[in-house]
């Protein structure tokens, strides 16, 4: 069977022309896929029950279930673990900002990158999301807190441009003003550092904002931290990364997670600094996540405010994330690795 949600338009339209329906059809089912999100043919109203049979009988819409979530006492940011219609499991966070809500999704079950400060990888990777799934995520959410969701950031479980036909195929439908019609604008891809998708994203035409996960300035401790940089070195996804914005226009950001000890130092900084001069960019500062697998521990408040201070001093723009949902573990693959170890959650809703 075909999972119809994952069909664009013209995809959808040819699919449907074997039933011999009026091409006003097309424009309903898939408005009832993208714009209202349903969760099965028996939602489609407007529809005769024979087609909805019908419709049935050759297609499929894969499910979401809400299976965990948690609600932040400290600023309301919401953690979802969904339950696939395989029986894998995916987070979703949901954060307030003055300008609306942002969702984190998430593209693949599992992380094939192994990076040693994320909890994604450590539930093993299972397969990539289809662009229903990836989709399906912004639509329960929405649902379920009776909000409009204005922002996308790809920064959940998964590599993106590990999944990137899926992926770009989900970016062009909740663009499509016949759905969720969200702008590009508004979308940020975080990637690790696949450096060929990155340039095929570059030419994609597609104004999305880029984040490239660096976490160090040099190859000895990035190769230590982040398996991938052992194909493609900081200097060439940087290079990569000055491509895509004189493409685009965009400016890219750069993701540095500070752990104590290990790339924290003014060293570190001023070598990051030099690696990004004559580059309009930014820094995005994050204290290390407590994972407990991991053993890292992050960095102390005055190194994190030396390392921003150093860099501005140097040209180069750098704020320190603030954190959301710290009191619901929200950064992303945690939920799941517990779910999968049978742990239990005293703190979910």
């Amino acid at each position: 069977m075909t999972d119809i949600k994952s069909l664009d338009f013209d995809e959808l339209n040819t699919a449907l022309s074997s039933l011999s329906l009026p091409s006003f059809r097309t424009k309903q089912i898939y408005s009832w896929l993208h714009e209202k999100g349903v969760e099965s043919f028996d939602e489609m109203t407007n529809l005769s029950k024979d087609l909805r049979e019908t419709l049935k009988a050759k297609f499929f819409i894969p499910t979401l279930i809400i299976e965990d979530k948690y609600v932040s006492k400290l600023d309301s940011t919401v953690k979802y673990l969904f339950r696939l219609y395989d029986g894998e499991y995916v987070e979703s966070v949901v954060m307030k900002y003055k300008y609306g809500y942002t969702i984190c999704v998430s593209s693949q079950v599992g992380c094939k990158m192994g990076c040693t400060f994320c909890a994604s990888t450590l539930a093993g990777f299972k397969r990539n999301l289809m662009p229903s799934e990836l989709e399906s995520q912004i639509h329960i959410a929405q649902r379920d807190l009776g909000i409009r969701i204005s922002h996308i950031v790809l920064m959940g479980i998964g590599e993106p441009l590990d999944n990137y036909e899926n992926v770009i195929k989900f970016l062009k439908t909740v663009n499509d003003d016949r759905g969720l019609n969200i702008s590009l604008r508004d979308v940020t891809l975080s990637t690790c550092g696949v450096v060929p998708k990155i340039y095929d994203l570059m030419n994609e035409g597609m104004p999305i904002t880029l984040t490239l996960s660096l976490h160090a300035p040099n190859d000895r401790l990035r190769s230590g931290m982040m398996p991938v940089n052992n194909k493609w070195g900081v200097d060439e996804a940087i290079k990569a990364c000055r491509a895509y914005a004189e493409k685009t226009g965009r400016r890219v950001s750069f993701e540095y997670t500070l752990i104590n000890g290990v790339n924290d130092t003014e060293s570190c900084a001023r070598e990051l600094a030099s690696k990004l001069k004559g580059f309009i960019c930014h820094v995005n500062l994050i204290p290390v996540n407590d994972v407990r697998e991991r053993g890292n521990v992050r960095s102390t408040e005055k190194n994190i405010k030396n390392f921003r201070d150093i860099l501005c001093s140097l040209g180069i723009n750098a704020t320190i994330r603030r954190t959301l949902g710290s009191d619901i573990n929200a950064s992303c693959g945690q939920l799941r690795r517990k779910k999968k170890d049978g742990d239990t959650d005293e703190n979910c809703c």
